[in-house]
């Protein structure tokens, strides 16, 4: 498949500076790549880890993708998700007009997650 054929998914996180911190998010971008082999799904991250939300979008783009959604991997829906995240898509949009970027509500607002967390919460 072409690359400007491929839609991408960037799972947006806060970061962290301890590397197992990262693994669940790690364990979902696997995830992902074993249900949809042709998808391209990369981590990002706002501070204190690599690669920055930048930096993801544009290897994407380097690589001819035309087509992004970011999906905030953030259970609430604080300042990161209410202004940082919509300023940096701006920024994004601005550099890559060519590119579709299309931000998802925080998962956490999923009605699924909170079900499958009040699930895992009552065993």
């Amino acid at each position: 498949m072409n690359p400007t054929d491929q839609h991408a998914v960037i799972l947006f996180a806060h970061g962290s500076r301890d590397p197992l911190w990262h693994k669940p998010m790690e364990a979902v971008a696997a995830q992902m790549a074993l249900n949809s082999p042709a998808s391209l799904v990369r981590c990002a991250y706002l501070e204190l880890s690599q690669p920055d939300l930048p930096a993801a979008c544009q290897e994407l783009v380097e690589a001819g993708v035309r087509a992004i959604t970011i999906v905030p991997m953030f259970l609430g829906v604080g300042r990161h998700a209410r202004e940082d995240l919509p300023m940096l898509a701006a920024q994004l949009r601005a550099a890559y007009p060519q590119v579709a970027i299309a931000v998802k509500p925080a998962v956490g607002e999923d009605q699924r997650l909170i079900q499958l967390l009040a699930a895992i919460s009552a065993e």
